[in-house]
């Protein structure tokens, strides 16, 4: 009797674990690491078996796989966080690509800086420290925060354009916020450029752009020896008083700066302001309207541009290079 209770027992939890292994089967796209199918009821000897019916396959070592087809995305995603454990998604792999195209790259993940871990091909492993706090563990599977996230791409960022772009492909996206930013700064004590991305967070709370007109003074008008323009002119309109960002008076043109941070069509903003610029160029229309790419991107082509509005409209200058590794076209006044 007490053998009979016994073996009930026992078939009664192995029902209940394969049960439990199932439903994390389903939640991680029929994806599993050794551990969570040994607690799940399988045996070594389940699994390899499995294999030989061709109703598994490994995805990595200790990681596998509930078919033997190609894996999805979300499925190499998953594969790869279980191979890392403790990891989370992070850099390009943060966010399931949109397009088909950008699906088949290597999956990046963060694992915490005191771990040594070799990947297999397939999966980049990113040292990250403090990474329990900066998971997003409820995503499943589990990612870094989109504001860590930026943060850590920042630090391999080589250029301000690069650290621009990330602030501005995350804030306003799935409730990120200047604060949330400035919060996971907390967490990265020893990031690159700092002192940059906390002037980029106050103007985009103040909704001004100092920084874009500081980039647009050193890098655009001085480096390349533009003639020196009024900055914060004031005038009278129908409507009130306006100040104009830049204004070169005397040779009737205005530039206004637009430092809006947000991940809504600024690339698109950034083109429609080339655009604007060559009709300036062109046309000698008086106000030119200056966004980030123009400043931190293309400074060079935006200074010849400027310059050749201003030689239009009476300047008997020529602009100069910035230095050495100075992209600007060649100057006909």
């Amino acid at each position: 009797m007490h053998a009979d209770n016994d073996a009930e027992r026992a078939a009664h939890d192995l029902a209940a674990r394969r049960m439990w292994a199932a439903r994390e089967l389903e939640l991680q796209d029929g994806v599993a690491s050794r551990a969570q199918l040994i607690l799940g009821g399988y045996t070594p000897n389940d699994i390899r078996r499995s294999i030989r019916r061709r109703e598994m396959q490994a995805a990595h070592r200790g990681v596998y796989v509930t078919h033997t087809g190609p894996l999805t995305w979300r499925q190499r995603a998953w594969a790869a966080v279980l191979y890392a454990e403790p990891a989370a998604l992070c850099g390009p792999s943060v966010l399931e690509p949109k397009r088909t195209d950008d699906a088949d790259g290597p999956i990046h993940v963060a694992i915490d800086h005191t771990r040594r871990l070799d990947p297999p091909p397939g999966i980049v492993v990113h040292r990250t420290v403090g990474l329990s706090r900066q998971v997003f563990a409820a995503d499943r599977p589990p990612r870094l925060k989109l504001e860590d996230n930026a943060l850590l791409q920042a630090r391999e960022a080589t250029s301000e354009m690069d650290v621009i772009g990330l602030l501005t492909d995350i804030l306003g996206r799935r409730g990120v916020t200047t604060d949330a930013v400035r919060t996971a700064l907390g967490r990265h004590p020893r990031l690159p450029r700092r002192a940059f991305i906390s002037e980029l967070l106050a103007d985009a709370d103040a909704g001004t752009c100092s920084v874009l007109e500081h980039g647009y003074l050193s890098r655009v008008e001085r480096a390349h020896g533009l003639p020196a323009g009024t900055r914060q002119s004031e005038r009278s309109t129908p409507t009130g008083r306006e100040f104009r960002d830049v204004e070169y008076e005397t040779y009737g043109l205005v530039v206004e700066l637009d430092g809006r941070l947000n991940h809504d069509s600024w690339s698109a903003r950034g083109r429609d302001a080339d655009r604007e610029l060559d009709d300036l160029a062109l046309g000698g229309r008086a106000t030119a309207r200056i966004r980030w790419q123009q400043v931190f991107g293309t400074s060079c082509r935006t200074a010849a541009r400027i310059a050749q509005i201003l030689a239009a409209n009476g300047w008997q200058g020529a602009p100069i290079p910035c230095g050495e590794e100075c992209d600007l076209p060649t100057w006909e006044s």
